[in-house]
């Protein structure tokens, strides 16, 4: 047998042997030991001597070499110690209320919840078990069509592995030596649209069929309103904003009133007059931040790069943003991706499919540049729509409302600006992704210990399962290495390349035959075989198909949210089954699973048709996507 015929064989085995149910790590290394040692063996020299030992070593230390790595345990601590720290039930109560109106209020309240804890998390597995404790219970007894309880919780909870920070993100960006903040740039809005999809599809069945989910009676949606408010309201006016300004200069009348056994404080005037003032100190705190990133930044720049502009080749090297001090080295490499050649620099600047012209504007991020004259139009037409909008609510801001504030205040804000501060830190430049990792984690344990649901039994659990997944994903790191190394030795890497290229295919088809073919493998694989085993086959031909690697990329972090939807080895369905009522079968929780399969080749198509969702963030913050 052919050496391109072993590799090919190899690839056989590798499917075959982990759909048998053998540890992907170790098969990958035990088929590559194997095969290694075919390709390498010389009848002249002990087996001892067999060079396929040299290879293990060079492809351990090169993958375990890269200092990217470390942000994995540090995401996924960040994650165990927020799903330990039991602080996603007063969350979804809280949100629920307040789409208490919306058609399917608890199916909607529930992939937000998803959606924003996926992100906080990144665990697939915890995140769909978690909800489905917390929410798949409070759906069927609502009277909730079973395929629509258990398909947002399943297709909801695999957003987190999408949504950055994520771990899958990470992984793919080792393997194909790609930046990890210009990935998470590129799958934000990608990620948000297809949980917006979601919720269309979601509010768009229980307006068509509004017996799949039930109005919730009264009192399941009354928010429920302390004593004191009432008779503050009584006191001073209906309107809390204005009642509590009132108070705050004349606050007599709020002194006598009784709060849960003690008088109302003067301090306690001022926390309530601060937590109804939230909303407006969040939007003049985005609306400046915008204002300062976009405008203030760019000409703070202007001196140090007019003075730099005479020196040519080190403002070229300068230039390079913290997305490059990020950039790792190619899975098992050991080479520095600053080593890449002048003519890999000229091929990577060519015309990219998808990229018309996001990709055209040179390695000079926009961001540099100052905002466009048009930005002006859209700021402050932004500006003034929030400024009614919050004219509007603030009108509106009665007892039951204001209650509703401080509850969201409450449960939702801690998480989402520690979220927001996560991603931030990383997109901005600020830190690397691993030192933001380090800051997630950090708060995760802050947000933790406040809540009072962490333990020492808990924090022990959280770091127990950090180390199990940590090593489990090194081990198929090394493992990978190994597998690819020995199939690109055996030829089979060339002979794949040599079949696509003779079918003389246009980057179009190209491009839906790699993620048609990623599709299908999501059925009997999970995401993580897919990206070591099977997205490095692919990656060599993007170049010459003149695909943007980003792009390509952040589509297949679509593609794969169908590998946890898809039977037979559909683990969102298994991990909800794990704590589903005896009456809800495996066939009903496919069955709710199946449309937001359609739901991700829909939001597929969209990506590829309009490249500008997936590439205009990463090329606004650091120019060339693709670079």
């Amino acid at each position: 047998m052919s050496d391109p015929a072993l590799g090919l064989l190899m690839l056989t085995l590798i499917v075959v042997v982990i759909m048998l149910g053998f540890p992907t790590a170790f098969t990958l290394m035990g088929l590559g030991m194997m095969f290694g040692f075919v390709a390498f063996y010389d009848p002249s020299h002990s087996w001892a001597d067999n060079k396929v030992f040299d290879l293990m070593v060079e492809r351990t230390y090169g993958a375990m070499n890269n200092d990217v790595l470390i942000s994995i345990p540090l995401f996924v601590l960040m994650g165990y110690v927020m799903e330990r720290g039991a602080l996603v039930d007063k969350m979804f109560y809280s949100i629920q209320l307040a789409f208490r109106r919306v058609p399917a209020s608890l199916a909607v309240a529930t992939l937000i919840v998803c959606t924003f804890w996926g992100i906080a998390s990144g665990l697939v597995g915890a995140v769909v078990v978690l909800m489905g404790v917390i929410a798949f219970n409070p759906m069927l007894k609502a009277g909730y069509d079973v395929r629509l309880a258990s398909g947002v919780i399943t297709a909801g909870g695999t957003l987190g592995i999408l949504i950055p920070p994520s771990v899958m993100i990470i992984v793919y960006a080792a393997v194909a030596g790609q930046s990890v903040v210009k990935l998470y740039a590129s799958a934000m809005f990608p990620g948000f649209f297809l949980s917006f999809l979601y919720l269309l599809y979601i509010i768009g069945w229980a307006l068509l069929n509004p017996k799949i989910a039930p109005r919730l009676p009264d009192s399941e949606t009354k928010v429920p309103v302390p004593a004191w408010i009432p008779n503050f309201q009584k006191a001073y006016s209906k309107n809390m904003l204005v009642g509590l300004f009132t108070a705050v200069v004349r606050p007599a009348k709020a002194l006598a009133i009784e709060v849960e056994g003690t008088r109302l404080t003067y301090w306690g005037i001022w926390k309530n007059l601060l937590a109804a003032l939230f909303p407006l100190m969040l939007a003049v705190v985005s609306v400046w931040l915008i204002w300062w990133y976009v405008v203030i930044h760019p000409m703070a720049d202007v001196e140090p790069v007019a003075s730099v502009a005479q020196q040519a080749a080190p403002a070229a090297s300068a230039r390079a943003p913290a997305a490059n001090a990020d950039q790792p080295q190619e899975l098992g490499s050991g080479i520095s991706p600053d080593a890449a050649t002048p003519a890999q620099d000229s091929t990577e600047s060519a015309e990219q499919v998808g990229t018309p012209e996001l990709l055209k504007q040179g390695g000079a991020a926009p961001v540099d540049a100052g905002p466009p004259p048009e930005f002006f139009y859209y700021f402050w037409g932004i500006v003034a729509a929030t400024g009614l909008v919050l004219l509007w609510y603030y009108w509106k801001l009665e007892g039951e409302s204001f209650e509703l504030l401080k509850l969201l205040s409450s449960s939702v804000m801690p998480l989402g600006i520690l979220t927001i501060v996560v991603l931030a830190v990383i997109l901005f430049g600020i830190t690397t992704a691993t030192e933001s990792a380090a800051i997630g984690a950090a708060g995760a344990f802050i947000l933790a210990l406040h809540a009072g649901t962490f333990d020492w039994d808990r924090l022990k659990q959280s770091v127990f399962l950090t180390a199990k997944t940590t090593a489990m994903v090194c081990w198929l790191f090394i493992g990978s290495a190994l597998f690819s190394g020995v199939f690109a030795i055996l030829g089979g890497q060339q002979l794949v390349e040599t079949w696509v290229l003779s079918l003389n295919m246009t980057p179009i088809q190209f491009m839906i035959l790699s993620q048609a073919i990623i599709f299908v493998l999501g059925w009997p694989l999970e995401w993580t075989e897919i990206i070591v085993i099977f997205v490095p086959i692919f990656l060599p031909l993007l170049k010459h198909f003149n695909i943007d690697p980003i792009l390509w990329g952040t589509l297949v972090f679509v593609n794969l949210q169908a590998a946890f939807l898809s039977p037979p080895v559909a683990m969102s369905a298994f991990y909800l089954k794990g704590v589903s009522p005896k009456h809800v079968t495996l066939n009903q929780i496919f069955a709710g699973m199946m449309p937001y399969m359609l739901i991700v080749i829909l939001c597929m198509v969209i990506m590829y048709l309009w490249p500008g969702m997936t590439l205009w963030l990463p090329n606004y913050l650091y120019g060339n996507a693709g670079g």
